[in-house]
């Protein structure tokens, strides 16, 4: 009994042993994967071949592979985009990598969204820019439009200023229309979003300075701009300006994977506007002043422009997860963002969030996609007026002064009432007008694509969406205040609700035919659009909010149209080399009439990878060149007044009703219509060359294109008692667009710690009009264009051959000295006087080239990147120096006040203003760096070294401007330089953590 029991009991020793002995020769690789920017990729495959061994890694990047035997091994690391990555690892124990993979500069494979549907890169037949996360601008960003400003060549962004959250005007190719919209369609994860613009192209979405800053920024990976008919035709009626497609970010397989980052930030203003000192003001009074006007000096060295401006501060956190339950990959997010301006009181407060959830059931045969997002923001507007006032308040004034007006400096006459021809005090302007919003959106869609089981080639696609609003808030001005003090103050409340929604359904046919060498991709669909609008009117107040000023006719105004779509597309694909693509899209709209209500948008292309060719198969240098010619017409009905075709009645106000028999009446007079107003129509054509050496590290594309548009709305003069004007907005107009697009992409360096990317992109594009009238008139001028300071001054007109917005002034004549003569210009039209016929057309706001240059070094953990941007020959009016740049704006005896001025009055010497002289055309060409950063990967640290990525980085935005312009800033966008609301310098530091 006993020798069993020993043996038994050796037997068992000798096992755990061997188990002992077993598991010391195996062992396990784990660790990360990052990208260029030392960044974890979640989702890169990471395999060893030889042992059929392989895992994904989740949403930190990391990785895990356990239970190896000992020994050499060759691992591989795949991600799409990006080089393979080949290593090879000793086993012996537990092995901790970090693996750092580049991005191939061409991955031809690569698919790229289009509308209704994907295509892999190499296959496209449009022009078609597509920028991911890893490219976009850094630094404070609170609008997405903001993330692609200089990265795209053809694609114009320019912010409006530097308010909090405030909006950019998006240019793809110039834009098409005179009346209309110039903006592009967006469409997010397949939701066209609300313009939120009028046919005048103001905010109709009251609340918020900006309505795409109500998307958080940090949810997108992908814009694509689709920018030739080729692309655009399938959105048919929209499609004339371009279209920007958003993709937003999505969960993947694997643990879950917790995202923090956060990112504050100093904003300071870049640049004040050159104006006199407070001494030398009182020098230039003392000496060329009345009595009285020396007598109104003060004793204070005031700058105006310091007192309006501060250092700004600003947060923006955001936190996410992602993952996968079970087969249902999600991703949830949270963002808050608070961020003040630098015009003081200024202030903006955002809370977002944003859910996806992307399962596949039924054998991966049905994809269902739900993506939701929403936000909130409160906002307090500073009163901009403030900065002109600024620039004009006389400086040897104080701030403050006791009175009954805040305490604030104001000009008052001898009665002790405001001077009503006297500038306001900035200060007080600005802090005593609360104008206080909130809005809130949410929008999204359920997304339905059904891969038939008998015939998986053929896919049903359903997409429900929507887009809904609120925008509210109150303007609020006290009784003491001086700016109101005329009204005894002012309250009153705005509030509107916008409600747009989505149904589209569409069936897609894929099916390679081997024998034919042939693939062919077929889409038919149908697509709905409900938009709806309505504006609350409330009464009006004084400033003690009981009195009633003013009470609205009707409680509410609620305007709609609606959209009803019918759209194909066949592409056919021959031995991959030559690929055919036709597209057709008919649009009926309620904004006109059913003579003209159905608009058809057709397009056609045709693509020749030549690289594919058997007589450049011996050039191994070239891994791409492909050619792209495309015709199509696209329309145009955004910006158009609803109900424009219909007889329309306007409905006096409280203080223009007409009094009959003792009672007071509202009265309604007819407005100027065309029952025959229709579709703006542009057809473009493009020729574009896609080319790639050295496997893709040298890459771009060249477009040159021509658009021509017809029908575009215009004013014309028509024959009194026509109908109910003498001018009238009509169908009458033609512009074309000729353009140039070229992009560069390299990777001069390319190695394992250490990498190098370069990317440049330069634009060419020249409008001109070339029709206005429904009868040949060379001569016919729409003025436009209007300036501060005089009323009915025009400096703008579109005319015939030139560019639409081109600066109509007379021609300044110099002395020999080279300085303006006051009032004298050249008589143009040799009739011995200086009339409205000697104005000429001279430059443009439009630059004629674009360029754009961003560059990435990386090293080891480090990240350093730049981007830089030039426009070359816009031209801008100066209206700041023609308002406040003359001897009687500072005396100004009239108003019976000094004011300050620019320190162009030292080289003008005009007495008086001459707001119509080419002698305030400036030359604002610049080249601006956007953007300079660092960034630091520390990697895991965590004690467990698994989890707990940690990024570090620090941004300068709106570095430095070379230009010669002497205002704030040389790029506005609509040609007039007045009250612009500077961009900031901002300072920011960053820090970026996952586990």
């Amino acid at each position: 009994m006993k020798k069993r029991y020993m043996e038994r009991i050796l037997l068992l020793l000798f096992f755990v042993a061997l188990s002992g002995w077993s598991y010391a020769q195996t062992g396990s690789i784990s660790g990360v994967v990052l990208d260029e920017a030392n960044q974890p990729l979640p989702g890169a495959s990471v395999n060893i071949k030889s042992l059929s061994r392989g895992t994904s890694t989740d949403g930190n990047g990391q990785f895990n592979l356990p239970n190896l035997p000992t020994g050499e091994y060759a691992v591989t690391v795949t991600f799409i985009g990006y080089e393979i990555l080949n290593r090879q690892v000793t086993v012996n124990g537990a092995t901790q990598l970090s693996l750092k993979l580049v991005p191939s500069a061409q991955n031809l494979n690569e698919v790229v969204v289009i509308g209704y549907g994907t295509q892999e890169k190499k296959d496209v037949t449009g022009s078609i820019s597509t920028i991911s996360s890893k490219d976009f601008q850094r630094g404070t960003i609170t609008s997405p439009d903001q993330l692609i400003v200089g990265k795209i060549a053809g694609v114009q962004v320019t912010t409006n200023g530097g308010q909090p959250g405030g909006g950019s005007t998006i240019r793809i190719r110039g834009g098409a229309s005179l009346n209309a919209s110039n903006d592009p369609l967006i469409v997010v994860d397949g939701v066209p979003l609300s313009s939120f613009k009028d046919k005048d192209g103001n905010n109709t979405l009251p609340g918020v300075g900006n309505p795409l800053s109500l998307i958080n920024p940090n949810d997108i990976e992908t814009f694509t701009i689709l920018k030739d008919a080729n692309a655009t035709a399938i959105y048919g009626s929209r499609a004339s300006n371009g279209v920007v497609l958003i993709t937003t970010k999505k969960g993947k397989s694997g643990k879950p994977a917790l995202s923090f980052s956060t990112q504050n930030s100093v904003a300071t203003v870049a640049r004040q506007l050159d104006v006199l000192s407070a001494d030398e003001i009182r020098d230039f009074v003392n000496a060329n002043g009345s009595a009285s006007q020396i007598a109104m000096l003060g004793s204070a060295n005031t700058n105006w422009q310091d007192e309006i401006y501060q250092k700004a501060f600003t947060t923006d956190n955001n936190l996410s997860i992602a993952g996968a339950y079970k087969n249902m990959p999600y991703r949830v997010s949270l963002g808050y963002l608070n961020q003040d301006g630098t015009l003081i009181t200024d202030n903006l407060k955002r809370t977002s969030g944003a859910v996806s959830l992307t399962p596949k059931l039924f054998d991966d045969h049905l994809k269902i996609d739900l993506n939701l997002k929403g936000s909130m923001t409160k906002s307090r507007f500073a009163f901009q007026d403030g900065i002109a006032n600024a620039i004009q308040f006389d400086p040897t004034q104080p701030v403050r002064t006791e009175n009954k007006y805040g305490n604030y400096f104001e000009w008052l006459q001898a009665s002790g009432v405001p001077n009503p021809n006297a500038p306001r005090n900035p200060v007080g302007l600005i802090k005593l007008k609360d104008d206080q919003g909130e809005t809130a959106r949410s929008f999204g869609n359920l997304q339905f694509d059904y891969s038939f089981h008998f015939l998986p080639e053929l896919h049903a696609n359903l997409n429900l969406g929507y887009d809904v609003s609120q925008g509210k808030g109150s303007t609020y001005i006290p009784d003491f205040a001086a700016q109101s003090a005329s009204t005894s103050g002012y309250f009153k409340e705005y509030k509107s609700d916008i409600s747009n929604k989505v149904v589209e359904f569409y069936l897609n046919y894929a099916k390679d035919i081997p024998s034919l060498k042939s693939n062919i991709n077929a889409t038919a669909g149908y697509g709905f659009y409900a938009n709806r609008t309505k504006v609350y009117n409330f009464n009006a107040y004084q400033g003690d909010r009981t009195t009633v000023t003013s009470t609205p006719v009707y409680p509410f105004d609620q305007p709609e149209n609606r959209l009803l779509s019918y759209y194909g597309r066949v592409i056919y694909t021959f031995n991959e080399k030559y690929i055919l693509a036709g597209t057709v899209r008919t649009d009926g709209s309620s904004r006109f009439s059913e003579d003209n209500r159905w608009g058809v948008f057709p397009s056609a292309a045709f693509t020749w990878r030549i690289n594919e060719e058997n007589f450049l198969q011996s050039v191994p240098a070239l891994s791409d060149l492909k050619l792209r010619l495309s015709y199509g017409v696209t329309g145009q009905q955004e910006g158009i007044a609803n109900y424009s075709y219909l007889p329309n009645y306007a409905t006096s106000s409280n203080e223009s009703m007409y009094e009959f028999g003792g009672q007071f009446y509202y009265m309604n007079a007819p407005v100027a219509y065309d029952e025959n107003v229709k579709w703006e129509t542009t057809e473009t054509y493009n020729a574009g060359l896609d080319y790639g050496f050295l496997n893709g590290r040298i890459n771009g594309s060249i477009d040159v294109y021509k658009k021509k548009t017809k029908d575009l709305l215009s004013v014309i003069p028509i024959p009194i008692g026509s109908n109910f004007s003498n001018q009238l907005l009509t169908n009458v107009g033609n512009m074309e667009a000729t353009g140039f697009e070229f992009s560069l992409n390299g990777k001069p360096v390319l190695k394992d710690d250490f990498s190098w990317d370069l990317g440049f992109n330069l634009t060419y594009n020249r409008l001109k009009v070339t029709n206005l009238t429904a009868s040949f008139d060379p001569n016919y001028r729409v003025l436009t264009g209007g300036i501060k300071g005089s009323t009915g001054n025009f400096v703008q007109a579109h005319t015939l051959n030139r560019a639409p917005y081109a600066f109509n002034v007379f021609k300044q004549v110099y002395d020999a000295e080279g300085k303006p003569l006051q009032g004298v210009y050249a008589d143009l039209n040799g009739d011995g006087a200086i009339t409205e016929n000697d104005r000429y057309f001279y430059k443009s706001p439009a630059p004629k080239f674009i360029l754009g240059f961003s560059t990435g070094v990386n090293y080891k953990k480090w990240t350093l990147n730049t981007v830089m941007r030039a426009s070359l020959g816009n031209y801008l009016y100066d209206n700041v120096s023609s308002n406040f740049s003359t001897r009687s704006a500072l005396l100004n005896a009239g108003a019976g006040i000094l004011n300050n001025v620019t320190r162009d009055f030292y080289h003008s010497g005009f007495t008086t203003a001459q707001y119509q002289s080419d002698y305030f055309v400036k030359n604002a060409s610049f080249l601006k760096m956007d953007n300079v950063g660092l960034s630091y990967n520390a990697g895991n640290i965590l004690n467990n070294r698994t989890t707990g990525n940690l990024t570090v980085s620090a941004n300068v935005q709106n570095v430095f401007t070379v230009t010669n312009y002497k205002g704030i800033d040389p790029e506005v966008q609509n040609g007039i330089d007045y009250q612009l609301y500077p961009r900031p310098r901002t300072f920011v530091l960053g820090l970026n953590i996952g586990f």
